[in-house]
């Protein structure tokens, strides 16, 4: 049995795309796809069912893309280009939202995947 849990809030970089999502095994589910495109994103995401993830705001601002076998569709703002969610292929009945759109992750720090400061990119 899965214990009840209750939606969270996310949004995309510039907060033109807001959502809410009930995931259905919490933080559980984190885990990075190991397809060619999240390799390079580097993304976590965590699970929801289809109809676990509601657009509240900026439906119209998503975008899609997809390729290879076209199962999976990753979906981004359009105006900050900050990927929010996907329809897996591992299982089309899901989506993956990515855990960094999670307001409740805004100060949160990982100790297993480090973050690279951006400074030393300059």
């Amino acid at each position: 049995m899965k214990a009840a849990i209750d939606p969270i809030n996310g949004a995309c970089h510039c907060g033109a795309v807001r959502f809410t999502a009930r995931l259905t095994d919490g933080l559980r589910s984190a885990r990075r796809c190991t397809c060619s495109y999240c390799r390079m994103r580097g993304a976590i995401a965590v699970s929801a069912d289809l109809d676990g993830i509601n657009i509240t705001h900026g439906s119209e601002l998503l975008t899609v893309y997809q390729f290879n076998t076209n199962t999976a569709k990753h979906y981004f703002c359009s105006r900050c280009g900050i990927y929010t969610h996907h329809q897996r292929r591992s299982n089309p009945k899901q989506y993956g939202v990515n855990v960094a759109c999670r307001s409740i992750f805004k100060r949160c720090r990982s100790t297993t995947v480090p973050a690279i400061p951006q400074t030393d990119f300059l």
